[in-house]
């Protein structure tokens, strides 16, 4: 059964994404696009005429798809979560290693950015990995979820998650690595038709990681861990329709003084 999940991954990835738009359409009183519209979207890039700035970046936009594809297969198939976390690290860094291949100052100030936001939320991913493992006395995704829920033992952890999941979905008022009205996308703005089209899948299956770290709070509870996915996606938008994008240097600031020290204090709390 995971390897179906596994294979329709992006497609669930892609719903959650129209879901997004759709509850930000209604949240801002205006119709939207339809819950389908990501995958319309998909189809008109496949119409549109793809560029090719040289063969490297073309095949890193591909390899950070099928990267990330594989981190979302080790999550669901109950692998270690350190494994996890080192392994989306490897697919960011395809997408940094294209931005810097091309010339564009955009797409340099894009990567510039990314790995500043990287600085800023791998540091608290690895530490609600310490976290489950204090925990539950595993790293592992399969026995996280056959333990009982760590959230009243770590309310502070998953509060500092809450804080770095707007970096990964690019919302605000972390939207600082593709900030279209200042980089035009950043380290997307020498894609085009196809190549561009393994970016916008890319960032479905970055919702499923960052939401399946939430619903591992959850436990062995499938309805806790669904709730507070569901309310950690309402949260994020409605944190991204009330405020405005800060600095580069503003996000890390605030993860670093704020998410960091919740989750370290967690974990001291929890050790002594």
């Amino acid at each position: 059964m995971s390897w179906v999940w596994i294979a329709l991954a992006p497609l669930l990835g892609g719903l959650v994404y129209g879901g997004e738009r759709v509850l930000r359409a209604r949240m801002q009183r205006r119709m939207g696009p339809p819950l389908l519209q990501p995958f319309y979207d998909m189809f008109k890039l496949m119409e549109k005429r793809t560029l090719i700035v040289h063969a490297a970046h073309a095949l890193l936009a591909v390899a950070h798809f099928f990267l990330l594809w594989l981190t979302i297969a080790a999550l669901f198939l109950g692998w270690n979560l350190i494994y996890i976390v080192f392994l989306h690290l490897f697919a960011t860094m395809t997408l940094v290693w294209a931005g810097y291949s091309v010339k564009s100052p955009y797409s340099h100030v894009g990567s510039n950015r990314e790995l500043l936001a990287l600085v800023a939320y791998e540091p608290v991913l690895l530490l609600v990995a310490v976290g489950f493992y204090l925990g539950t006395g595993s790293f592992e995704v399969t026995q996280i979820l056959q333990q009982e829920s760590v959230l009243l033992q770590m309310p502070l952890l998953f509060a500092a998650l809450l804080m770095i999941i707007p970096i990964k979905v690019k919302k605000s008022p972390f939207d600082v690595v593709e900030a279209h009205q200042e980089i035009v996308g950043g380290v997307e703005v020498e894609y085009s038709g196809l190549f561009y089209e393994f970016l916008y899948m890319a960032r479905f299956l970055e919702y499923l990681f960052v939401y399946g770290f939430v619903y591992l709070f959850g436990g062995a509870s499938h309805w806790l861990g669904a709730a507070l996915v569901a309310g950690a996606f309402l949260l994020v938008n409605l944190v991204d329709n009330a405020t405005a994008r800060v600095r580069t240097a503003d996000m890390v600031r605030i993860v670093y003084m704020l998410a960091l020290p919740l989750a370290l204090l967690n974990i001291a709390g929890v050790l002594l």
